[in-house]
């Protein structure tokens, strides 16, 4: 059997969407808000609502800490379902992703996985955020590359140009990593302009819709597709 996964040396991942289940987190957080107001949202309604808004701010406002990110985002969402959100409701949002949930695959497969590859965190968060999920997710990355440190989010291309930087700095070249990630928009899109292979962890496989993420601008086809992590795990054979 010829291994397709032999030629890469180093994966990168999306954290949020990919390892952990930031649907879940954004949603466990909206809904006491929603029910207080009486709205008739469903999970999927404050999902959508949150994608338009986060991308919207994200754009306008590219070095923002993600914590000052979602607690704009919170109150756009608020004018969206005309709501009203508190200056402390909007700042409990923006600090609450380091309590949104690992899903339940990820540090297995991320332990497997790190026996054969280098690994890299490509996220669209502050270092502050991530490092509270990576106390959840309780794996020992090679390199974390966050928004803060490259002053702009994806799908900005250059969050994936110091990406290939950092890969260089281990040894590898481009054509050795393997990008890892759930948002086609985010993540398929801009690494397959670069030329970069990748692998779609489909985890709204079951659901229709992008939920807490944007369509992609254009079709966009990944290398390889698995359900979960732990699938993608088995399939490499680690």
């Amino acid at each position: 059997m010829i291994d397709g996964f032999a030629p890469f040396r180093a994966l990168s991942f999306d954290c949020y969407g990919t390892l952990i289940d930031w649907e879940t987190g954004i949603t466990e957080n909206l809904r006491p808000w929603a029910d207080r107001h009486g709205l008739e949202a469903s999970r999927e309604d404050l999902l959508a609502a949150f994608s338009a808004n986060e991308t919207a701010v994200q754009s306008e406002q590219p070095t923002a800490r993600y914590p000052e990110v979602l607690a704009e985002v919170m109150r756009r969402i608020g004018d969206h379902f005309r709501a009203e959100v508190t200056a402390g409701e909007a700042t409990a949002f923006g600090d609450s992703v380091g309590e949104w949930p690992p899903f339940a695959d990820s540090h297995d497969a991320l332990a497997r996985l790190g026996t054969r590859f280098a690994l890299i965190i490509l996220s669209n968060v502050d270092r502050m955020s991530f490092a509270r999920s990576n106390r959840r997710l309780g794996v020992d990355f090679d390199r974390i590359i966050t928004a803060e440190d490259v002053g702009s989010y994806k799908p900005d291309p250059r969050n994936f140009e110091v990406l290939l930087d950092e890969v260089r700095s281990l040894g590898d070249a481009p054509s050795q990593l393997l990008h890892v990630a759930e948002s086609l928009y985010h993540d398929h899109e801009p690494a397959k302009r670069l030329g970069l292979s990748s692998v779609w962890i489909h985890r709204r496989h079951a659901v229709e819709g992008f939920g807490a993420t944007p369509a992609p601008d254009i079709d966009v086809m990944p290398d390889w597709r698995f359900p979960s992590m732990g699938a993608f795990a088995d399939a490499v054979g680690v």
